[in-house]
């Protein structure tokens, strides 16, 4: 399992469309995924568990992996978090 934490650049947050490219990314890797703002924690695959979590523009969140490829989803969903383009 690969915990790190991630600050959210996009200037729109994870909302709508930014919300449903995290999710399908994290729909490529078999790892069970994780996004975690504050106390609340929720399945990274999901579009709206991901837009419930209300992430804005400068906000830390949690990624956790747990699997085969991990290491690979850990990677590319950190970078699509810190990103700053839509």
């Amino acid at each position: 399992m690969l915990t790190k934490e991630a600050i959210i650049r996009n200037q729109v947050g994870l909302h709508a469309r930014p919300a449903k490219q995290f999710a399908e990314l994290a729909k490529r890797f078999a790892s069970t995924i994780l996004i975690k703002k504050g106390t609340k924690e929720v399945n990274a695959k999901s579009i709206l568990m991901v837009l419930s979590l209300g992430a804005v523009c400068g906000d830390a969140v949690i990624i956790t992996a747990d699997g085969n490829d991990e290491s690979a989803a850990i990677e590319a969903l950190i970078r699509f978090a810190e990103s700053d383009t839509e």
